[in-house]
């Protein structure tokens, strides 16, 4: 007669440690100060992912040319961007940790922010939560759309950090929330704002550039991405495509605004060298735009969740001088999600639903 296959006790008391919550944006020099700044330069352009070519060339390129005759430029911008409170990335990063923290609660939760580069690192984020017996580590990168030389990074890094530990919690990272209805709702709310104070002929929506290579390079298969129509939606075989994302979320955005086909364009920003970026360019729709007659623009960045360099000045400032330049005269900036409650509603989402 066989035995009976006995099943092990079921443990209704088995220990659960807290969940450690990290929140990861790109980072900000210390201080507007030409060292500062071109430290900062230094870490975040010798990072592979970023400038995706071999190592020794991008040693000398970095540190050769770009870090010593862009800091000095950098850094007078980062001072018309510092406030009192110091950079807004960081200090609305601060706030989002501190906001999310009190709407998770501590009995469950702890809430760290960290930078990709710079401080608060990674790396000391992760030490503070190895020391509490973490039963799980959620990381949620605050780029809302995917792409290597961003989400990508903060993945990598995490990863080689975590592969030292000898014990490791379940791990989750975020991948994007291009989508997610609050994400959405977020940026209509705010341009709705804006809408209602006056007419706009044309909307904006200006996404951080990336060169083609690197969009290339995420098609494993070297058959789906054309770099046009393709984006057009997204289909299991683009759907962590940087350039799909960016239109899907512009295609949310106009859906939910309700602005009519042909007055808005979705661009990208921010080229950097001289290899083909990510059209169509912001720099060159801008001209453009004024050019056909357009007299006041709304503009979006949604690929920030924090405003900084790329949204305040660039967008806001530089884009209007260039507007002017050509003959538009209204051009107003609608602003990140920053501290709102409807991002920290978003980020409580992201922890508890994945």
């Amino acid at each position: 007669m066989e035995s009976p296959v006995l099943s092990p006790p079921v443990n209704k008391h088995k220990p659960r440690g807290r969940t450690g919550v990290l929140l990861v944006n790109l980072g900000t020099p210390d201080s507007p100060a030409v060292p500062d700044v071109r430290k900062y330069l230094r870490e975040f352009l010798m990072d592979g992912r970023v400038i995706d070519i071999p190592a020794i060339p991008r040693f000398v390129l970095v540190n050769g040319i770009i870090a010593p005759f862009r800091a000095p430029k950098s850094a007078k911008v980062y001072k018309e961007l510092w406030t009192e409170r110091g950079s807004p990335l960081k200090f609305y990063g601060e706030a989002a940790e501190r906001l999310l923290q009190e709407r998770l609660g501590t009995d469950e939760y702890e809430v760290k922010l960290a930078m990709r580069y710079q401080s608060p690192s990674i790396q000391d984020g992760l030490a503070h939560f190895q020391r509490l017996g973490l039963t799980e580590i959620i990381v949620i990168p605050f780029f809302p759309q995917y792409a290597s030389a961003s989400t990508g990074s903060v993945y990598e890094k995490v990863m080689d950090i975590l592969k030292d530990w000898q014990v490791m919690p379940q791990l989750r990272f975020v991948n994007s929330f291009h989508d997610h209805p609050l994400f959405i709702e977020g940026f209509v709310n705010l341009g709705k704002k804006y809408l209602s104070e006056r007419h706009y002929d044309h909307v904006l929506f200006s996404y951080h550039g990336l060169p083609e290579r690197q969009i290339r390079k995420g098609d494993v298969t070297k058959q789906v991405c054309k770099l046009g129509e393709c984006c057009g939606s997204l289909t299991a075989m683009n759907q962590h495509c940087y350039r799909a994302q960016c239109f899907e979320t512009t295609r949310q955005l106009v859906k939910h605004l309700g602005i009519p086909e042909g007055n808005y364009t979705t661009c990208f920003q921010s080229r950097l060298g001289s290899d083909p970026w990510v059209k169509p360019y912001t720099d060159d729709v801008i001209p453009e735009l004024a050019k056909k007659g357009v007299k006041s623009v709304l503009a979006f960045s949604p690929a920030f969740v924090a405003d900084c360099l790329e949204t305040t000045i660039e967008v806001g400032e530089e884009y209007k001088e260039l507007f002017e330049k050509h003959g538009g005269q209204h051009w107003q900036l609608v602003e990140s999600l920053n501290d709102s409650p409807i991002w920290i509603d978003l980020l409580t989402d992201l922890v508890k639903k994945g």
